[in-house]
């Protein structure tokens, strides 16, 4: 018997020689991936800045024109007056209100605004009464017509631009339901200053007077005209608006009526009528008409299934299309935010249009964003410069 057999009781220690001792690598691994697992969230609850002084940045989303700063203003590029003796989009209201005799400022950068909005009237006074040339005798009343010069109301009656310098943002803002409310009306006129467009309803009691009030402040005016909506009647634009299912024969007998209701505007604007702008057939002999009188066509871009951008450059009439109906919700801060869009668009197309209606809320924040918005490098032009389109006569 060896004396491994003697040594070892009962043979349990046999076969230990030779055996190698097995580390256990994964139950290690574990251990320290848990170790680690522990140490982050504890790092991540206790301390206050798990960065670590890592760089970071907060970028705030501001829709209002309050969070401005100096340095977004900075990087506005405002080009000098052109060799031909534009004006330069750096001129200053004082500038801009100039009349022709001789070119005398009739407000000084320290007036009142008051004074500024009453000298703006004088310098830049539009006509009151129809021109002869450019108006017929209809059967309900006096209409714009094409004179046999080729002297359309458009020309006639539109506001000539302030500012022609190539290259600055425009912006076409058109306020409507001018007529309704003689306060809101009153305040409108008195508030917006002459580059916004004024569009009248034709249903007010005292058009005639109001027309000349804001033709006297400068503003070039439009007519509303009703067109009807996909919930008629029970969402009804109001008297003579203009249905899919009437004959181009009579939809032109309420369009004439719409029209002899006030003089001196340059072109016209719908009024509701989703149902009716979705519709080249009853569009088409409506804009035939509208071209046959020398005026433009505004789509105040309600709408998105209109056509009439198609019907109206069959026709080769003067249209354009509002970008953004600017008081859609009728808060001060939503109103704000479509006028910084509208900004945007004007920068980036170099031409933008909206549209708003005459509403308390409106007129302010419209009027307040209107004192400053030159200081941003854009400028407000009339509805009439928005026109791409020549028509008959032009």
């Amino acid at each position: 018997m060896a004396a491994d057999d003697i040594t070892a009781p009962l043979g349990l220690d046999k076969g230990r020689k030779g055996r190698r001792l097995r580390i256990p690598f994964g139950l290690i691994a574990t251990g320290l991936v848990s170790i680690f697992a522990l140490f982050v969230i504890v790092w991540v609850t206790v301390v206050d800045d798990p960065l670590g002084g890592q760089p970071t940045a907060q970028v705030p989303l501001i829709k209002s024109r309050d969070g401005i700063t100096a340095r977004d203003i900075e990087v506005v590029s405002v080009k000098p007056s052109d060799r031909s003796g534009a004006p330069s989009p750096a001129t200053t209201k004082t500038t801009r209100d100039s009349n022709s005799n001789g070119g005398t400022d009739h407000a000084k950068t320290n007036n009142s605004n008051e004074s500024s909005r009453s000298n703006d009237s004088r310098s830049t006074a539009l006509t009151t009464s129809p021109v002869a040339k450019v108006t017929e005798a209809g059967r309900h009343g006096p209409l714009p017509i094409i004179a046999k010069d080729g002297s359309r109301p458009l020309d006639v009656y539109a506001a000539p631009p302030r500012f022609q310098v190539a290259g600055v943002p425009r912006i076409v803002i058109i306020v409507g339901g001018l007529g309704l409310s003689q306060t809101g009306s009153q305040s409108a006129i008195e508030k917006l200053p002459n580059g916004i467009t004024f569009a009248f309803a034709p249903y007010g009691s005292s058009l005639d007077r109001w027309m000349k009030k804001a033709r006297r402040k400068g503003h070039e005016i439009l007519l509303q005209i009703p067109l009807e909506p996909f919930d008629f009647p029970d969402n009804d634009p109001g008297p003579h608006t203009l249905l899919t299912s009437l004959a181009p024969a009579a939809n032109i007998d309420r369009m004439t009526w719409l029209m002899a209701r006030v003089t001196n505007y340059a072109g016209v604007i719908n009024h509701m009528g989703a149902r009716f702008s979705s519709s080249s057939e009853a569009l088409g002999p409506m804009i035939e008409e509208i071209n046959k009188r020398g005026l433009m066509l505004i789509d105040d871009g309600s709408s998105s299934r209109s056509v009439m951008a198609t019907a109206a450059s069959a026709a080769k009439a003067p249209f354009a299309r509002a970008d953004l109906v600017i008081d859609s919700i009728p808060s001060p801060e939503e109103i704000d935010g479509r006028l910084l869009q509208l900004e945007a668009i004007a920068r980036s197309k170099g031409l933008a249009i909206g549209v708003a209606s005459a509403l308390p809320v409106s007129v302010k924040e419209i009027a307040e964003w209107a004192n400053t918005a030159e200081a941003r490098g854009v400028y407000l032009v009339p509805a009439s410069a928005a026109v791409r389109v020549p028509g008959n006569g032009g």
